[in-house]
Order: structure tokens, then C-alpha cells, then sequence
């Protein structure tokens, strides 16, 4: 078995905001730019089906965890279903602002209908690469003075709070997956998790440059000059994906656990924003 990395003093913590209720959404929300704007507006299209998914993936292999996981896993469950909440609520406004999302949804119940007769565990090992997705892009959306400049102040409010959140419970798909194959060799692990970790790597960039080309179509901006600005947004500056590419290969590592770098300076920026926002019986680990 896995030696546990998960800090023991670490709280996982549910916070029951709500964002933007009644407020009209810009069509370019993100500082004015159109790029940037069709990034997050992608991104957010996927989470209230995939953050399903992963916890429904996760709830599966709940049964026997070791109580402290058992709690995680409920704090996930409960934080994950509130993200959904928000984020159907904020594309509901992406859609008041003139934007037409049902393909893009489409396309996220495609993807979710092919994982249906697929062993659990597989489903599992994407939850976990997914997972880690979330967690490095959340502690660049905390981590980066500069990174919410400019951008509408209630929706970075939301933003930070789903990031501070997936920060939070970070380890818990990684110890699940540890957990359900406590019986593998190390070896068979790395593999599997590899070889999951690029293909939902393919498939995650695939469709959000998809994505992020069918919004902006709808603002006119189409063709090589939409391909070379979506490129330079990810590559160039502000470098959204290049400078995710450390944390990133770190997963492949051996002895990775996504608490080898130990970030709750950056969850603490929620204690006085969201104090008074925290569930009632908020689990602890």
C-alpha cells in the first residue's frame, strides 16, 4: 500500500456561495478580450456534467476506503455538486450574452456516453488526470497576481472559489485510485495512470481548442487568425497551457502524489472571503 501523502490536518471544506445571481453577464467578461473569454467559457460548458462524472466515479469505489478518505470523499462529493450548481448558473448567463452552447454541450454528453461501458476503474484513473488538470490550473488562477486583471470582479470571485476548493481536495480521486489498486504492482499503476494521463491530455486540448473556435466564430473571429490567437493565448502570453507544462509532467513521476507540493497557503486566502459561507457540518479529514 501506498504510503499516504494527503497532509493529516488537512480540512476539506464545502463553502455554499452563490455568484452572479440577477448580474448581466458581458459577452467578453474577461477583461475585454474575446481569446480569453472563450477559454473559460469552454471550460465552464464541461464542468456541470463532468464534475458529475467525477463523482460518480469516485462514489464508486467508496465502499471499504479507510474512514479519514471515506470523509474526504464526502467533502468532494458535496463541493463538486456545488461547482456544478454555479457553473450551470454562470453558462446560463455565457448563454443570455449571445452565445449558442448547446453543441458544445452536446459534445460533453457524447463524450460522457462512451465512458458508460467502460470498466469503473478506467473511469476512475480519468477522474484522477482530470483532477490534476483542475488542481494545477486552479494554483495558477490563485498563485498569479495578475492573472484575473482586468476580468469582471464577481465572476473572479467565483472563479477563485471553485479553484481554492479544487485545490483543496486535490488528493482525493489521486488516494481513491491508490486505494482501488492497492493490489497492483507499482509498475501496472504508473502505466495505466500514464497512459490515461495522455490521452485525456489529447482529448481535454482537442476540444477546448474545439470549443474555444466555435464561440469565437459566433464573434466573427474565424480562420487562421482565430487558430493563431487561441495558440499565442496558450503558448505565448499570457501562456495559459505552457506554463502549466511543469506541473503537469510531474504526474508522471515516480512517487508523484498531487500533495508532494503542499499549496494551502493558497486555499487560506478563503478564510476570510468565505467564513460565512461554510456548510453546516463541514467534514474534516
Amino acid at each position: 500500500m501506498t504510503r499516504e501523502k494527503t497532509p493529516a490536518d488537512l480540512t476539506i471544506t464545502p463553502r455554499d456561495r452563490r455568484f452572479g445571481r440577477g448580474m448581466r453577464q458581458d459577452r467578453w467578461w474577461m477583461r475585454g478580450d474575446p481569446i480569453a473569454t472563450a477559454f473559460y467559457n469552454a471550460l465552464s460548458v464541461t464542468f456541470p456534467r463532468g464534475e458529475a462524472f467525477f463523482v460518480e466515479s469516485v462514489r464508486g469505489f467508496r465502499d471499504g476506503v479507510p474512514p479519514k478518505l471515506e470523509r474526504e470523499i464526502n467533502a468532494f462529493i458535496k463541493q463538486e455538486v456545488m461547482h456544478s450548481r454555479e457553473h450551470v448558473s454562470f453558462n446560463k448567463r455565457v448563454a443570455e450574452a449571445g452565445y449558442e452552447i448547446g453543441h458544445l454541450e452536446d459534445v460533453v454528453i457524447e463524450s460522457l456516453e462512451l465512458t458508460k461501458d467502460r470498466p469503473q476503474i478506467l473511469n476512475l484513473a480519468v477522474t484522477m488526470a482530470l483532477e490534476h488538470y483542475t488542481a494545477i490550473m486552479a494554483q495558477r488562477m490563485l498563485g498569479d497576481i495578475d492573472y484575473w486583471k482586468g476580468a469582471d470582479p464577481q465572476l473572479v470571485a467565483m472563479w477563485k472559489w471553485h479553484a481554492i476548493e479544487e485545490i483543496e481536495h486535490k488528493g482525493v480521486a489521486y488516494d481513491t485510485w491508490l486505494h482501488a489498486t492497492r493490489d497492483w504492482s507499482r509498475w501496472k499503476r504508473w502505466k495505466v495512470k500514464a497512459i490515461m494521463m495522455l490521452l485525456v491530455s489529447k482529448e481535454f486540448w482537442k476540444k477546448r481548442f474545439q470549443g474555444m473556435l466555435y464561440l469565437l466564430k459566433q464573434d466573427g473571429i474565424e480562420g487562421p487568425g482565430a487558430w493563431a490567437r487561441i495558440l499565442w493565448f496558450w503558448f505565448g502570453r499570457p501562456g495559459v497551457v505552457r506554463r502549466l507544462i511543469p506541473a503537469w509532467s510531474a504526474f508522471f513521476l515516480p512517487g508523484f502524489h498531487p500533495w508532494n507540493h503542499d499549496d494551502r497557503k493558497l486555499i487560506a486566502l478563503a478564510d476570510s472571503d468565505y467564513a460565512d459561507a461554510v456548510m453546516p457540518g463541514a467534514v474534516a479529514a
